[in-house]
């Protein structure tokens, strides 16, 4: 049978109490909402429709380039409500599965789970908790039938004390959904349509009511607050740093790692404290990553180290490479085997060739570095006139002598020195050496400035 998903994102969020979206706050460095589209899309359905309202357009805009139906609730008047603004879209073949924004974490199997419970009836996603307080209650018959879901608000003091509760996550074929939606009624405390209503409904026509229990209760932790948020963002990192272990990685402390992304490692990696990892990272075999690193879409090659407090943004480097410490590579580097990038070295938008170094206090930007080079203290590629980027070439085996100055563009050939102090504005030829100082003039009887008493 055909899919649609709904996944309901129209909650204001008072509790967030922030001007961003609730279902755009971000957990493991996404908007809560990109993790159940993700989810959605892993179930490979054939439509996936996203019912917002407040701060709508703003959800639209950062979520632009996701395959969705985008659905206007203009007035909250509660998730029965919610639903019947893409109800229309949606064909009387397919089957319905209903999503929140604000539960991130369910997981493929659970939703595959209940998608085949409301296959031919209603299925119902519960969860039981030791502390039910807050959430609508399953109840069931003596036989064990569920015949109802009460809120909490609306609930007796024996309701209370089940400890069954409903997840909000649904599944039926749009048919019976559209038929069971047309006659909701709102005469309840909040003055809302209960899309949990629909179970009554379900069970007075002696349609199937599946009741699947999820087995975790974090898939099914929804986020109302920032403390939530912040328990939800601790779970996903030691759920992420148990993989990792589990895949071979020595972690020298798990609770102080952060996996935002996709992480593959090769063997033998080890990882120490505060390292955060941003979209998709590569590790090879035996790599070593320093504490306080920070690694964003790169990959990384077998036996490099990173040394403490690094900064590796959307670059690849080779193996065997010795990173910082305190080194920062920015997007478009890419680094051969053996190259060695040392403290206070910035690089970006360069290449730089094996086994060539840049030990100390650099800026080496926009630049095609050769093999063998040895970059000295100091040297910066002047690579921006104020309106313009501009190249730097340096050819293999070339020695830039601290302190140096290279004015894009400008090529430093093979085998070519460049002296100490010097501001290089035209090509240093190959296997010479290349001086441009200023004269070295002392001035007799100068003194030095002193402060106006």
């Amino acid at each position: 049978m055909p899919l649609s998903i709904v996944i309901l994102a129209a909650g204001q969020g008072k509790r967030m109490k922030s001007n961003l979206p609730k279902v755009l706050q971000p957990l493991a460095g996404q908007p809560m909402l990109s993790h159940v589209i993700a989810t959605a899309k892993a179930l490979r359905a054939d439509a996936i429709h996203v019912v917002y309202g407040h701060g709508g357009e703003q959800v639209k805009q950062a979520l632009a380039s996701e395959p969705v139906n985008w659905v206007l609730q203009a007035e909250q008047l509660g998730t029965g409500h919610a639903v019947a603004q893409a109800i229309p879209a949606i064909p009387d073949d397919h089957q319905v599965l209903i999503l929140f924004g604000d539960v991130p974490c369910v997981r493929v199997p659970t939703l595959q789970q209940l998608t085949a419970a409301g296959a031919d009836g209603l299925g119902l996603l519960t969860v039981i908790l030791a502390d039910p307080s807050g959430y609508g209650r399953i109840v069931r018959d003596t036989a064990g039938s569920v015949v109802r879901i009460v809120e909490q608000k609306d609930a007796n003091t024996k309701e209370r004390a089940i400890s069954e509760i409903n997840t909000g996550l649904m599944s039926a074929p749009a048919q019976l959904m559209r038929k069971w939606l047309a006659a909701l009624k709102n005469d309840n405390a909040q003055g809302e349509y209960y899309l949990t209503d629909v179970v009554v409904m379900a069970v007075r026509e002696r349609v199937r009511v599946g009741a699947v229990i999820c087995p975790t209760e974090v898939e099914v932790l929804g986020v109302n607050d920032k403390v939530q948020l912040a328990q939800l963002e601790a779970t996903l990192r030691a759920e992420r740093a148990n993989t990792l272990m589990l895949e071979g990685v020595t972690l020298a402390d798990p609770a102080r790692v952060d996996i935002r992304g996709q992480v593959s490692v090769g063997r033998d990696v080890f990882i120490d404290v505060n390292v955060v990892m941003v979209g998709t990272v590569e590790l090879g075999d035996r790599v070593r990553i320093g504490p306080n690193c920070y690694l964003k879409d790169c990959r990384i090659g077998a036996d490099t180290e990173l040394h403490p407090n690094c900064v590796i943004d959307r670059s690849v480097i080779g193996a065997k490479c010795s990173i910082g410490p305190f080194a920062r590579l920015r997007p478009e580097c890419v680094l051969h085997d053996e190259v060695h990038i040392g403290n206070f070295v910035e690089v970006k938008k360069s290449e730089i060739g094996v086994g060539s170094k840049a030990n100390h206090l650099t800026y080496i930007g926009d630049a095609t570095v050769g093999s063998k080079v040895n970059v000295g203290a100091g040297t910066v590629t002047v690579n921006y006139d104020g309106a313009n980027k501009h190249r730097t070439e340096i050819g293999d085996n070339a020695f830039i002598g601290s302190g140096s100055m290279l004015v894009a563009p400008v090529k430093i050939g093979t085998g070519a020195n460049t002296a100490a102090g010097s501001t290089i504005t035209k090509d240093a030829p190959p296997g010479k050496l290349t001086i441009a100082r200023s004269k070295q003039v002392t001035i007799d009887g100068w003194k030095r400035p002193e402060k106006k008493k």
